[in-house]
């Protein structure tokens, strides 16, 4: 089976290519054309000696996941559904504003950690991407992005994804060597060079993961917090009776040591009459008073069946103006692409379970 080129980052392909006798330049000219070109014809590589392109054509491929569909929101916001195997499909989402375009990447089919709120999490859990089908996200996006007109202003970005969140289907540090390898390339002057503050990896609070990720690729982190306390915090994140908040935030500590910026971001998603009271705001300023850290609410984006609904405004306004008030910094979530349910939380693709979750509720919901 020919082997797929984005599956390696430069010091892989220096050491496929000099298996075959070829010199390290000859990478690093294979991965501008692959990354920065956007190329996937050897034949069309033609600073690459004829020899080598022949042997590339015969060995190896460059191949993104197939896109399946590709959707615009009336705000901009772009979904791609990926085929990625045996009935399962993954989505990605670009969201372009006026000084950004950040792209939302997955990084599994599903998900196993079962966070009541999040609809991937409904689905169950099937397989970890690799680094070809995540790294293949950030290709199509950008080679395909940069043949359109900016909307606004009518010209052609070089790189139109000038940020990337980890924040798409799964559990990005669940998948730990695979996306490690990925964030490489993102970052790599050869292929996309984006900036460690602006490839940000979210995670639920894998915190031995978090500390191996401080080790070896610190990028921004973002946090999925979403509850205040533990009790809490074990209904709806249940990863958090593994780690409780205690541990995720010594872990957080120990981030910032090595973290490319000075803070933690906190993702909160708000259930209404869950975690939206003014006493889990007063919570949170205690749970975080010595983690350097910025909020970003994020008012809930219901799905069918979650049991879940969307906090009211008052309620929003309130609880950010405590935390505000307390000489926090705090975003809210823009809710963008919810039209084509691109929006926070509501990314699903395809999943054929093998985590049996899903029968297991169905038969819970029937009894």
């Amino acid at each position: 089976m020919p082997q797929n080129l984005l599956d390696f980052d430069l010091v892989g392909l220096t050491a496929w290519l000099g298996e075959r006798g070829e010199k390290p330049f000859r990478a690093r000219q294979a991965y501008h054309w692959i990354h920065q070109a956007g190329v996937a014809d050897f034949a069309q590589m033609t600073d690459i000696a004829k020899g080598l392109r022949g042997k590339l054509q015969n060995e190896a491929i460059v191949q993104a996941p197939a896109v399946n569909y590709a959707h615009v929101s009336a705000d901009g916001t772009r979904k791609w559904l990926f085929d990625v195997g045996v009935g399962n499909g993954i989505e990605t989402v670009f969201i372009p504003e006026d000084d950004r375009g950040t792209l939302c990447v997955s990084s599994q089919v599903g998900c196993a950690l079962e966070c009541t709120f999040c609809s991937t999490g409904r689905q169950g859990f099937n397989r970890n991407l690799t680094v070809a089908e995540i790294i293949g996200q950030l290709w199509v996006a950008q080679h395909s992005l940069k043949r359109e007109p900016n909307r606004t202003t009518g010209e052609i970005a070089d790189r139109p994804v000038s940020n990337v969140v980890m924040m798409g289907m799964g559990e990005p540090l669940a998948n730990f060597e695979n996306v490690v390898t990925a964030l490489g390339i993102m970052l790599d002057d050869h292929a996309y060079g984006l900036s460690r503050r602006r490839v940000t990896v979210s995670t639920s609070g894998l915190v031995p993961a978090m500390d191996r990720l401080a080790g070896r690729c610190p990028v921004a982190l973002a946090v999925s917090l979403h509850a205040p306390n533990d009790a809490l915090r074990d209904q709806i994140v249940p990863i958090n009776r593994k780690y409780p908040l205690a541990e995720l935030m010594a872990a957080c500590r120990r981030y910032l040591a090595h973290a490319p910026r000075d803070f933690i971001t906190f993702e909160y998603v708000m259930l209404a009459g869950v975690n939206d009271a003014p006493e889990h705001a007063r919570q949170l300023i205690e749970l975080v008073r010595d983690v350097p850290c910025k909020f970003n609410l994020i008012p809930f984006n219901p799905f069918p069946d979650s049991g879940y609904e969307k906090p009211r405004a008052e309620a929003m306004r309130v609880f950010r103006e405590i935390l505000q008030d307390a000489g926090h910094v705090v975003t809210t979530r823009k809710t963008r692409g919810d039209d084509i349910d691109a929006a926070c939380g509501q990314l699903a693709g395809r999943v054929a379970d093998k985590s049996g979750r899903v029968m297991k509720r169905i038969q819970k919901e029937a009894a």
